[in-house]
């Protein structure tokens, strides 16, 4: 606990960190919040912990995030079965209705409302807002999943210039009024690569990409994106991690400087990767430093 550090340990901790609080103060750092991290009750607080801290030492922090175990709770008390294909939810007229009340409703304003309480500004957007997340039909089967076709990122740029923590739930929209349920990966690396991020951080279950699946020490802390692919090639990277790379790399193209993928259920882990030289999960990055 930090009470067992003496005070000359505390003032060691602060001057460690501060090359790293100079490195990100006033840039943008957008943060996919989700998994375990998000139903464990005290995982939640400390992430809202963190972020609060980034941005009282100056960092801009953007939070998108997503919501499927309370999207399926929701749909279980109705008496409607989740159905998935290919990972992603399939979400009829009904669906879509339920992910749009549990996403930009109760877990936006949870977020919002805890963020407040520990002390930070923050307000609470959907990707319908200001029409944040433009969509379109992915794929019939899916129902109203949306492929994200345009972000307009002003709202967000707005709120960050007016010192708030935008935080976003990942509903899209198309000119013809209809809602849709937008993936919280390619989301976040859409929003991120609009806004030039300096960093991406992807929050998952897992410590981040690794060589052996079953051993988590087997951790991969960085691999660019030519070398991603031939993790591909190898089967290193499969299964559910492959569109979560995906999403990495669709972010580096267009413009972020550098994504993370770490496991969000370890304590702090957001602080570990930002604020110290060891880092937390797997540092995915463009081929030229």
């Amino acid at each position: 606990m930090f009470t067992e550090f003496s005070n000359f340990e505390r003032a060691e901790v602060l001057t460690q960190a501060l090359p790293y609080i100079k490195r990100y103060n006033g840039k943008i750092v957008v943060i996919k919040y989700g998994g375990n991290a998000m139903v464990n009750e005290q995982l939640k607080q400390q992430v809202m912990e963190d972020i609060v801290l980034l941005w009282l030492i100056g960092v801009k922090v953007v939070l998108v995030h997503g919501g499927g175990p309370e999207i399926n709770e929701l749909m279980e008390k109705l008496d409607k079965k989740p159905e998935f294909v290919d990972g992603l939810r399939v979400t009829d007229k009904e669906t879509v209705d339920i992910v749009q009340m549990v996403l930009a409703g109760k877990v936006n304003k949870t977020l919002v409302n805890l963020l407040e309480m520990k002390g930070g500004k923050a307000i609470g957007l959907s990707g319908m807002d200001g029409r944040l997340i433009e969509a379109k039909f992915k794929d019939e089967r899916l129902g109203y999943v949306g492929e994200v076709t345009k972000i307009h990122i002003n709202p967000v740029i707005d709120l960050l210039e007016k010192g708030y923590i935008p935080v976003i739930s990942t509903i899209g929209c198309d000119k013809k009024g209809n809602a849709y349920n937008i993936n919280g990966d390619t989301a976040a690396a859409y929003i991120a690569g609009a806004l030039n991020a300096e960093r991406l951080i992807m929050m998952t279950d897992i410590a981040g990409i690794l060589r052996d699946k079953e051993d988590s020490s087997s951790l991969i802390p960085e691999v660019t994106v030519t070398q991603a692919k031939e993790l591909y090639k190898e089967g290193i990277i499969s299964g559910g991690m492959i569109p979560k790379v995906d999403c990495c790399i669709k972010a580096i193209d267009q413009g972020v400087k550098n994504v993370v993928i770490m496991d969000g259920r370890v304590p702090h882990s957001i602080l570990m990767e930002l604020l110290t030289n060891e880092g937390a999960g797997t540092w995915i990055r463009g081929d030229k430093k």
